[in-house]
This record gives C-alpha cells, sequence and structure tokens, in this order.
C-alpha cells in the first residue's frame, strides 16, 4: 500500500528505509537471543520482546522528532551539543564508539568461528580460530577500504541470502516444534525449574537486538523533511518485522531444543558455532545441514559489514581522515586493528560483547532520546514531527533506561542469576 514507484517523484521509496531498518536490526545478534532467553523461556520471552520493541519503537521516534529540527545530515554529535551541552556529547561519543567497537569485536569473533567450522565440516582442515581471525579481519578491512559503496551492494546481496537461507532452513524446523519443549512441560522441564530470577539478564540482549537507533539521522538524510510518514513508517515496519521474526526464531530453536540442552551449548561459551552445531543436529538431510551453514555465514557477515560501515565512518569524521586512499587506509587501520586484536587473544566472546554493547547502548538509545525531546520541546514552539509520547511517558523510558542500564552493570560484576 505505502510502497511508491521512487521514479514518480524522484523520491526514495518506502522500501529503502524499511530495508535499512531491517537490516540493521537482525543480524548476527539473532543468534544470541535464543542463548541469552534460555533462563525465562518461549513464553517469558515473548513477553519480554514485545515489551522491549515498544520501548525502542518510541525512543526511535523521539530521535525522528528531534532530527528534523536539524538539516538533513546532521547526526547524534550535532544534535546533542546542541540540545544537551559539549558533556553529554562526549558521554553519547564515548558510547557511540563503545558499541560499534564492540559489535565489530563479536561480529569478528563469531564470523571467525563460523568460517572455522565451515572449513572443517566440508574440508576436514583443522583451521585454527586465530588464523579465521587474520582473514576475517583482512577480508572486511580490503572491502571498507575499497569504497563504502561496495560495502553497501555486498551487504544487499548478503541479506538476501540469509534471509532466502533462514526460510530454506527454518520453514523445515517448524514440522519439528514439539509443544512439550516449547512451554517447557513438565516432562522436560528442569525439577525445581524457575524462570523469574533470569528476567533481568535478558534486557541488555533485546536493547541490542532492536539497535536501529543509529540509522535514524540516515533515514532523515534518505527522505529529508517532507519524507515523515516514510520515515516513521520504516522505523514501524522494520521493529514489528523484528518481533515477528525474533518470535518465530526463538518458537524454531526452543521447539527443537529443549531447555536444558542449552546447558551445555552455554558452558561451551555460546558462540555462533556451538549454537549452529547444535541447531544442525536436529537436521537428518545434508542438503538442510548445508543451508544452515549457510544461513550462519551469510547472517554474521552481513551484521559484520553493516555495524563496522557505522564505525569506519564515524573514525573518519573523528580523526577528520580524508577520504582518498591513503585516509582509509588509516580509517580501516583504526576500524579493524584494535577489535581484531582482542579477537586474536579471546576469540570466543561473542554473546559476552553483545551483553557488554547493551551498556553503552542503552545510553544513547534508550536514556539519550527522552532527554533531547524534554529539551527540543523546551527551544522551539512547533515541531515539524511530534513523538507519541507525553512528559509522563517521556520520565517513565528514562527509568527504564536506568534500570537496563544498572542490570548490564550488574551483568558485567557477575551479581545477576544466569542460566547454566
Amino acid at each position: 500500500m505505502g510502497i511508491h514507484n521512487p521514479a514518480q517523484n524522484g523520491t526514495p521509496g518506502l522500501t529503502s528505509g524499511a530495508v535499512l531498518v531491517i537490516a540493521t536490526v537482525i543480524g548476527g545478534g539473532m543468534f544470541s537471543l535464543p542463548i541469552a532467553m534460555a533462563g525465562v523461556w518461549f513464553t517469558g520471552a515473548t513477553v519480554i520482546l514485545i515489551a522491549i520493541a515498544l520501548m525502542m519503537l518510541l525512543t526511535g521516534l523521539m530521535l525522528v522528532e528531534v532530527n528534523l529540527h536539524f538539516e538533513p545530515g546532521a547526526s547524534f554529535n550535532t544534535f546533542t551539543q546542541e540540545l544537551l551541552g559539549k558533556k553529554w556529547n562526549i558521554v553519547v561519543g564515548i558510547a557511540f564508539g563503545f558499541v560499534l567497537y564492540i559489535l565489530t569485536y563479536a561480529y569478528i569473533s563469531g564470523s571467525s568461528a563460523v568460517l572455522s567450522q565451515t572449513l572443517m565440516k566440508y574440508s576436514g582442515i583443522h583451521f585454527p580460530a586465530k588464523f579465521s581471525v587474520i582473514v576475517v579481519t583482512l577480508f572486511v578491512g580490503i572491502i571498507a577500504w575499497y569504497s563504502s559503496l561496495l560495502v553497501g551492494r555486498i551487504t544487499t546481496v548478503l541479506i538476501l541470502g540469509k534471509f532466502i537461507a533462514f526460510f530454506a532452513t527454518f520453514s523445515g524446523l517448524v514440522s519439528h516444534i514439539e509443544i512439550a519443549k516449547l512451554l517447557d512441560s513438565a516432562s522436560v522441564a528442569i525439577p525445581g525449574t524457575s524462570y523469574l530470577p533470569y528476567v533481568l539478564m535478558t534486557l541488555p540482549f533485546c536493547i541490542i537486538s532492536f539497535g536501529f537507533h543509529g540509522n535514524v539521522p540516515s533515514l532523515v538524510k534518505l527522505y529529508g523533511k517532507d519524507g515523515v510518514p516514510n520515515i516513521t513508517r520504516s522505523i514501524v515496519i522494520g521493529t514489528v518485522f523484528a518481533v515477528l521474526l525474533y518470535i518465530f526464531w526463538l518458537a524454531v530453536t526452543m521447539g527443537n531444543i529443549s531447555r536444558a540442552s542449552f546447558s551445555p551449548i552455554i558452558a561451551q561459551g555460546g558462540n555462533i558455532d556451538v549454537f549452529v552445531e547444535a541447531i544442525g543436529g536436529i537436521f537428518t538431510s545434508r542438503y538442510m545441514d548445508l543451508i544452515l551453514t549457510f544461513f550462519g555465514n551469510f547472517a554474521v557477515a552481513s551484521s559484520l559489514l553493516a555495524a563496522t560501515l557505522g564505525l569506519f565512518d564515524y573514525i573518519a569524521d573523528l580523526f577528520h581522515f580524508p577520504n582518498d586512499p591513503l585516509g582509509r587506509f588509516k580509517t580501516t587501520l583504526v576500524t579493524y586493528l584494535p577489535p581484531a586484536f582482542v579477537c586474536f587473544f579471546f576469540p570466543n566472546g561473542f554473546v559476552y560483547a553483545i551483553g557488554y554493547a547493551g551498556l553503552a547502548f542503552t545510553i544513547w538509545s534508550v536514556i539519550l532520546p527522552p532527554f533531547l525531546v524534554k529539551s527540543a520541546r523546551r527551544r522551539y514552539s512547533s515541531a515539524i514531527y511530534t513523538a507519541p509520547c507525553n512528559n509522563t511517558m517521556l520520565n517513565l523510558v528514562i527509568v527504564c533506561g536506568v534500570i537496563v542500564y544498572l542490570t548490564v552493570v550488574l551483568d558485567v560484576l557477575g551479581w545477576l542469576p544466569a542460566f547454566k
């Protein structure tokens, strides 16, 4: 209905924005969801996902309201400094860089693990994780150095491949879903099972799973100030699509692997290769197993490219590196060397890294938007677009953001009950 032909009026259609949001939100991070949600299991996970999705949708729309007070192209750096001052801007800048570096590390870790596993499975060659880290980093670094446009094109191809592989793989698993496993019935449940203690530790993972907020300035740049309906619809479509896909993904995994069986996966570090191996064990056909392996590779590769492109542009802007071969080479080194170095020595940190990213991501995707809106509403008498939230709602979101932030801190310190 809302999709129109861009050729008719020279503006991008709704598809462009919706795909941008979906591509950013749905990536290799979804592999961490069943592992992070194993404590609360399917019913609890569904309720938490819907609640977090609504909150993240609201904060995304708040950023649209704020962004539209500035010229298209303005980003977090501009409007945070303008509306909240230099101190907030430094905090947001550090949080922004931290999130993108952590995600780059997480996806290098995930990609390397999946690459080693794939080569071992189909060629019999034992490929050390450290060597995989070097290969993955060089491959992505060369693409990013060559051109951002190339990154965009390759990411589009990978996203297409990812969704084809996803539905080809998991539609086959739907028929294998066992209701007893899905609802953790008494027959398969761990004796003395409890779910409530594990609610808090799921929050950082859910927050990261709806992390399109860094793309709001890109949407405003794409559609301009006249394209408000397309900007807001892109965010709504992307969020709804993500919720439905995540619930389907959890149903397929939790309906096939019992809650008790998640313990050994978590004990092995919970990295993507271990999880893909566990799901692979369900398939009887070699063909389905092959598609699953393809999906694992496509998912982490597309996430790696999408996440690191944001970091690449941020580093170039921060250090004023020029957009020539030498400048891009410097940007590539600063972008990829630090996370690759850490990954070389700590290759199995995928799930932990996604959790840590939640720490900084909560600052600029949940706590920051309500403060920006409050400041913008005090300063400007009118707005092109007003987010559907009054002052009470803004305060409520701030409180929720602080709770999530404290949760991540407690999780990092190891003070939260973790499902093992």
